[in-house]
């Protein structure tokens, strides 16, 4: 019985969202302003603005020797999540 880790789960799901989301860029040079493309299109942002306070989403530690800055963003679109979803049932898959 072969175990997959995490790691390597994760990692799956990672790829599976960059190649979506390349695929994504390319629909969006290819296809013509219409409604299907704001569908595919449209992202649905994540990142720290809310949680830290501040317009830029970037948590800022400094500790007079050294300042370091921290900060999270993601953007998902259609294609992504179809990506996510193929990478998942890849990982699924082929067990």
């Amino acid at each position: 019985m072969n175990k997959r880790t995490v790691s390597l789960i994760v990692l799956g799901v990672f790829v599976g969202a960059v190649i979506g989301g390349v695929l994504g860029e390319l629909f969006g040079w290819m296809l013509p302003e219409s409604v299907v493309k704001e569908f595919f299109l449209t992202p649905l942002s994540f990142d720290l603005e809310g949680l830290v306070g501040n317009e830029t989403g970037v948590i800022i530690l400094d500790l007079k020797i050294i300042t370091l800055k921290f900060g999270l963003a993601m953007k998902f679109n259609f294609t992504s999540v179809i990506g996510i979803a193929a990478a998942y049932y890849i990982l699924r898959y082929f067990r």
